[in-house]
């Protein structure tokens, strides 16, 4: 019977793409790190990058995506119940990016009365957190909605003295219990309802003053309340003063469950492995952060740190999806010799490469900024670049996704390989935190509201371009185009991308190795349009781009 039904001789499949070290073998995530200061915490990523790299790991990743959460609203008895239940696998992954401090890292010097965030552990974190994403990049959203949260946090004094201990916690808690009881907890967010979406302003849910201790008490309806099982939320709501920002907890400090009942899971395209919830809130109790009526000026503080990891995780997910790629066309023997030396296969690759590299250089160069207060660059950098770093690297995600996915074959269309799901993920980032015309208008609205910013960034963009003929010219284009202030909205998109393939360019120029530079300047500012990757490279550019993408084993 075995010898029957034994299938033949399996060959010329590439090896399972594991117990790779995500740190080590990324060649450009290194240089970046020890370049934007990072580079202290070396050994320390070096050993999350085994960690997220490994067997056991990526596959929590896989069964927490095979294994969605659910939701149970009420018990047996029929009381609320309001849980929202994991499979073990997404406990392990949370537990092990908290564990390195992804959700809190920036602030841990609070605990030792610091004032700032350094550059070193805002680096260090952004790599971590571009690591995890590789891991598994569903639960990435509470980790990033906690440490996006602190900022908010420590407007209330009153509040950060309580919670704020159990936010720097790298101990993984997940009980549905009181905070006094908990060793550690994460922060999620509730903006959208169903009759404004984007136009939060919209929002219908009312928060009444007069609550215990100064609380104010809200009723009314999220659409999306993602990571529904943290243990507190950041939501507006419409007080007496107009549209304010609230800080509202699962427990009350009595230790009672606060009215906040979860009505349904969403159900997505991707990001499968967190859950996403409609909520009624029945009378929830929650306090107010910053001023009445100044909610959405108020939140942006913490949307600002999210959107940055919008462009990280993307980034990550872009770097895993070439990674791949390139493993398979090396392993892979076609026509005689490997995939990747077929002049065209190499060709893609290497295009697949450049906006990698292109990527990680603008989102790294971002996440320096958080931290430089009192540097007027970085602070206009930070402004002016957050929604074109989020615009631009979360909406080639996608489309790059699918391009790696296919150098794979139907191998990479199977739910066997991690392409389908990283494909499935890519737009999540690009959509949530603000879509590409809220991007778009927000690069506008720095541009007419803010211009001193705006300038420091462009003159030093065109300093720095000065020495290359396509990249001033790409300069000269976008001034151009910003001289029309009428029109800035209608190309608002336009803008937006110029802008992010200029400064890339620029960061490619000061950084990367010539022929990298040379070949993103020359097909991404200087070439026609481009629908497809695969397109504009030579044999050498692309020989020496590879060699630098490849996983270094």
């Amino acid at each position: 019977m075995s010898e029957r039904w034994s299938t033949h001789e399996v060959l010329n499949q590439p090896p399972p793409f594991e117990n790779v070290n995500l740190f080590t073998s990324d060649t450009v995530l290194k240089e970046t790190v020890l370049r934007e200061a990072g580079g202290e915490a070396g050994a320390e990523l070096a050993a999350f990058g085994a960690l997220c790299g490994s067997a056991e790991r990526l596959e929590q990743g896989r069964l927490a995506n095979a294994f969605p959460p659910w939701l149970e609203t009420h018990d047996a008895q029929g009381r609320h119940a309001d849980l929202v239940l994991y499979h073990p696998a997404y406990h392990a992954c949370m537990a092990t990016s908290m564990g390195a401090g992804l959700h809190a890292a920036p602030w841990e010097h609070l605990a030792r009365r610091g004032t700032e965030p350094s550059v070193g552990a805002c680096v260090a974190r952004a790599a971590g957190f571009y690591m995890a994403a590789q891991m598994e990049p569903g639960h990435c959203c509470p980790i990033t909605m906690t440490n996006a949260g602190v900022p908010l946090l420590l407007k209330r004094p009153d509040l950060a003295k309580d919670w704020l201990p159990k936010v720097l916690s790298r101990t993984y808690d997940a009980r549905f219990a009181p905070l006094d009881q908990k060793q550690s907890v994460t922060f999620g967010m509730g903006m959208t309802e169903k009759q404004g979406g984007t136009d939060v302003r919209a929002n219908t849910t009312r928060a009444e003053p007069d609550g215990p201790d100064g609380s104010y008490i809200l009723t009314g309806h999220k659409w999306f309340l993602s990571a529904p099982m943290s243990d507190a939320f950041f939501v507006l709501a419409q007080a007496p003063a107009g549209l304010s920002c609230f800080f509202m907890p699962r427990f009350l400090p009595d230790g009672s469950v606060n009215a906040v009942h979860l009505m349904r899971l969403k159900d997505k395209l991707g990001n499968r492995s967190n859950a996403s919830s409609e909520v009624e809130l029945d009378g929830a109790v929650a306090w107010l952060v910053g001023d009445e009526g100044r909610g959405v000026a108020t939140i942006l503080d913490m949307v600002t740190w999210t959107r940055l990891d919008c462009a990280l995780s993307s980034a990550g997910l872009m770097r895993s999806a070439l990674a791949h790629a390139v493993h398979h066309a090396e392993a892979r023997r076609v026509f005689g010799k490997p995939l990747a030396a077929h002049p065209l296969m190499r060709h893609v690759l290497a295009d697949l490469a450049l906006d990698v590299e292109a990527a990680t250089v603008l989102a790294f160069r971002l996440a320096r900024t958080f931290a430089a207060a009192g540097d007027a660059l970085s602070a206009a950098w930070r402004r002016l670049m957050t929604p074109v770093t989020k615009y631009w690297v979360c909406k080639t995600a996608p489309q790059f996704a699918y391009e790696a996915m296919e150098c794979l074959g139907g191998n990479g269309y199977t739910e066997a390989f991690p392409l389908a799901r990283i494909y499935r993920e890519s737009p999540v980032n690009a959509i949530w935190e603000g879509s590409g015309n809220v991007m778009a208008l927000d690069v506008v609205r720095v541009l007419g509201r803010e211009p001193e910013a705006a300038r420091l960034v462009l003159d030093a963009l065109g300093e720095a371009g000065k020495g290359d003929a396509r990249v001033a010219a790409a300069y000269a284009r976008l001034v151009a185009l910003l001289d029309d202030a009428s029109a800035r909205e209608l190309h608002a998109r336009m803008l937006t991308e110029q802008l992010a393939l200029l400064a890339a360019a620029v960061l490619l120029y000061a950084h990367a190795p010539t022929p990298v530079a040379e070949a993103f300047a020359r097909t991404r500012l200087g070439g026609g349009l481009r629908y497809t990757y695969g397109q504009g490279l030579d044999p050498a550019e692309a020989d020496a781009i590879l060699e630098r993408a490849r996983p270094v084993h």
